[in-house]
């Protein structure tokens, strides 16, 4: 099993001096701080975590590559299509997904690290066309449907706020009176916490931390997975 010694001191500082002074020419003068205590501890997590996630999930994707595709995610901003125009995020996220293909398109565990905390996630931030198509299959589906209301229960239980409804009014097409018209109002599905102090995230511990944060999250997952192998969404 991988072990961790947690995150530098540096982690958040240099994110805490991003925020400060978010600009190319700051990034480009502290890059090799950027590299050495960001991005290669960032990488090292990623590798531990995800060998610890493959006990809640074996197909989970752990994928080192730095180039925007794999569980490390950029540190540039894409301002394109954005009013903020600030060039880099002052947060550093990581994520491990269960299925081929696009992390964003399929149910994953997440994780960002910010100048103050830490906070992780399950579930899915977003359902494409054919992925809402899929879940509302499933909503209407009396076994899964049944399945997300239990888990649903669960994780509200163990503390934590299941998120995801969008909708105010029954989607088109679908009956108002449904039975189950709260949960068809949904466009993603995940839950998750922000309350990792930088005490932990400093200490090997922080493995165990997320570990039990995930464990009673991973229903959440396994749930997306199974609607995705019964009615597609990818």
């Amino acid at each position: 099993m991988s072990d961790f010694p947690g995150f530098p001191l540096q982690t958040q500082q240099f994110l805490r001096e991003l925020r400060a002074n978010n600009t190319r020419d700051f990034f480009a003068a502290n890059r090799p701080r950027y590299e050495e205590f960001v991005k290669a501890p960032a990488l090292q997590w990623v590798a531990a975590m995800g060998e610890r996630l493959k006990e809640l999930d074996p197909d989970i994707v752990i994928d080192l590559r730095t180039n925007g595709s794999g569980s490390l995610m950029r540190a540039a901003r894409d301002t394109r299509f954005s009013k903020d125009k600030l060039p880099y995020k002052v947060n550093v996220a990581m994520m491990w997904w269960h299925g081929s293909g696009k992390k964003m398109q399929h149910p994953g565990f997440g994780m960002q690290i910010t100048p103050d905390d830490a906070g992780l996630m399950v579930g899915m931030f977003h359902f494409a066309k054919p992925m809402l198509a899929a879940y509302r299959q499933a909503v209407l589906d009396e076994e899964l449907s049944r399945e997300l209301i239990e888990l649903a229960s669960a994780i509200r239980a163990a503390g934590y706020n299941l998120s995801g409804k969008h909708f105010k009014t029954a989607p088109r097409g679908f009956d108002k009176e449904h039975p189950r018209i709260e949960w068809l109002k949904y466009n993603n599905l995940h839950a998750g916490t922000h309350d990792i102090p930088p005490s932990v995230i400093i200490r090997s511990a922080l493995l165990d931390v997320c570990y039990d944060h995930f464990a009673k999250l991973a229903p959440i997952l396994h749930w997306l997975a199974r609607v995705q192998a019964r009615y597609g969404g990818v």
